[in-house]
């Protein structure tokens, strides 16, 4: 039973704002939530760690709009992907609190309660090749900023110009996790690997000439990167990038505050 869910549920219910027969179905259906077209499942963050992610393709701008009402009934913000113009603006005339990213073509909407983005740590890196990758590396730093990483997007650092990379190595050492986005022939992630020591998720890119085959040019040379912090993931997949960057994040970040703790509790024991 999802503890989040059942405490906001508890709560609108001393407010008057659910009734009991409601209360207890949903208490009953706990995991589940339903609308007229879809089944959510709520939950997926006591699971999984992070709630479940709304897929805009195929949806209607009304079904959206259903689905974020009835994840805010459980407390959990919604994040929505590869939405469309239509879609984002009927969501974003509904929710004032809406943030719409049209480049990444994202729409989070946290609950009206929990409007201000949450922090839970962990540092997450995008990187894209060229200006023409933008679109799927804001939707992989979209992603990770949800997640609650702190977020940095590079951009622009194709390896035609390979001094661009080397005037932010720095920056990237500081990263529990990149995420480097790449058209073309693909060789960004294998440099960038080259200077971190941390994980390198590479995100291949349609973006290229005709013998790029979509991104097949790009997806095949990262697969075959000599750097052996690289993993791959789909063709234009920001969303699934950023995902990786931000679990391997959150569990880097929650190691440091576990060796923290013990630390301080040492600490305590060698002065007392």
């Amino acid at each position: 039973m999802d503890i989040h869910a059942l405490k906001h549920w508890a709560q609108a219910l001393q407010r008057g704002e659910l009734s009991l027969p409601d209360f207890l179905h949903r208490v009953e259906h706990n995991g589940v939530a339903e609308t007229h077209d879809a089944t959510l499942d709520v939950d997926r963050a006591r699971r999984c760690g992070f709630p479940e992610v709304v897929f805009g393709p195929g949806k209607t701008p009304a079904s959206l709009v259903q689905i974020v009402h009835r994840l805010h009934e459980t407390g959990v913000t919604a994040f929505i992907t590869r939405v469309s113009a239509e879609q984002a603006e009927m969501v974003v005339g509904k929710f004032a609190q809406a943030r719409h990213n049209d480049i990444a073509r994202t729409l989070l909407i946290p609950p009206a309660q929990h409007a201000n983005e949450q922090s839970s740590g962990g540092r997450v890196i995008v990187v894209s090749a060229g200006t023409s990758d933008r679109p799927v590396a804001e939707e992989a730093w979209e992603t990770a900023r949800w997640m609650g990483a702190k977020t940095t997007l590079l951009q622009d650092l194709g390896v035609a110009g390979p001094h661009r990379i080397l005037d932010h190595v720095s920056t990237l050492r500081t990263a529990d996790a990149l995420v480097v986005v790449a058209g073309m022939e693909g060789a960004l992630p294998s440099v960038v690997a080259g200077h971190v020591a941390c994980p390198v998720i590479a995100v291949p890119t349609s973006v290229g000439y005709g013998a790029n085959f979509g991104g097949v040019a790009a997806l095949l040379g990262m697969l075959n990167s000599c750097a052996a912090n690289v993993a791959v993931v789909n063709i234009d997949a920001g969303f699934k990038g950023g995902y990786m960057a931000g679990v391997i994040a959150a569990q880097a970040n929650a190691a440091r505050h576990h060796h923290s703790e013990e630390e301080a509790i040492a600490h305590q024991l060698d002065g007392s």
